[in-house]
């Protein structure tokens, strides 16, 4: 008997990537697609799956994680001097435009958020732990938890403007 998964798939819908305006929406040109998603995937898709994050917290923790990512995780690579290349091969810049760019704006996030803050979004979203992980177990640690979550998404939605008007 196999064991079973711990994936917790959801039907939903989500835009149509190749929508075309030029045509009018119809069975052949439909302006959204059913998929099927994990809701375990990330503890962002597991908020959002219980509407406890908006469109506007889950676009800007996105955003985040993929700044996080572009980061490659806690930070990009310094300069090793003391290495020797022996294979002949490239030597390759240890840190990109890209990176660069990255770091910045994630600069930016925690001088907006502060310090404890921008280590609960970026554990979160970043790093795709989850509330009782960062937190503990205790039922008042993790819905104060998610309240400063939202807050600190919050933030980071109005900064990207990325909100709707309330």
């Amino acid at each position: 008997m196999p064991a079973p998964s711990k994936a917790r798939l959801r039907p939903t819908l989500v835009e149509n990537p190749y929508y075309s305006r030029a045509h009018p929406a119809g069975s052949t040109n439909p302006r959204t697609i059913p998929v099927v998603i994990n809701i375990r995937e990330s503890a962002i898709t597991t908020l959002a799956s219980r509407s406890v994050l908006d469109a506007a917290q889950v676009a800007a923790a996105n955003k985040f994680r993929a700044l996080w990512e572009a980061m490659g995780g806690k930070g990009a690579s310094a300069i090793d001097y003391g290495r020797e290349h022996v294979d002949g091969g490239k030597v390759r810049d240890p840190i990109t435009e890209r990176q660069v760019n990255a770091g910045k704006e994630l600069a930016r996030c925690r001088a907006l958020l502060g310090a404890r803050l921008y280590s609960l979004v970026s554990a979160v979203c970043g790093e795709g732990r989850a509330l009782h992980e960062v937190v503990g177990d205790g039922k008042r640690e993790r819905l104060t938890a998610a309240d400063m979550l939202r807050m600190g998404l919050d933030d980071l939605a109005e900064m990207w403007r990325l909100a709707t008007r309330r």
